[in-house]
């Protein structure tokens, strides 16, 4: 049995839906930056957090690398200014759109009262 390398991205409930319609996922930044954006688990809530703040109605999905159509590198972030998360470690970015059967799982994603993220408990490793 084939393990399962999980990235995450964080996007909307309503551009997943729209996703599920045209059979492929696609984020603004592939057409502005020639790739999707997308975290390792530890790498997900600084992401969120520096992001998306105080954001509602966000979805993560959870990706399966090892069944993405479109090509995936680890890089540096881009920008390299001082909010870029993680500086010094390496992101997961799609070269293209993200098939849907790729992704394994999608989980809601809230901010609390303050505006911050948490890990779901939803995701671990074993899904």
């Amino acid at each position: 049995m084939r393990s399962i390398n999980l990235i995450l991205h964080i996007t909307t409930h309503n551009e997943w839906d729209k996703a599920k319609l045209v059979g492929e996922y696609t984020a603004p930044s592939l057409k502005s930056e020639g790739f999707i954006h997308c975290s390792t688990i530890k790498q997900t809530v600084d992401t969120a957090n520096i992001f998306f703040r105080g954001q509602n109605g966000l979805a993560l999905l959870c990706i399966d690398e090892n069944k993405l159509k479109s090509e995936c590198k680890y890089e540096d972030p881009t920008g390299g200014g001082k909010h870029d998360p993680g500086v010094g470690r390496l992101f997961p970015h799609i070269y293209g759109p993200i098939n849907i059967s790729a992704v394994i799982k999608v989980v809601d994603f809230p901010a609390d009262e303050n505006g911050l993220f948490t890990l779901p408990g939803e995701i671990n490793i074993s899904i």
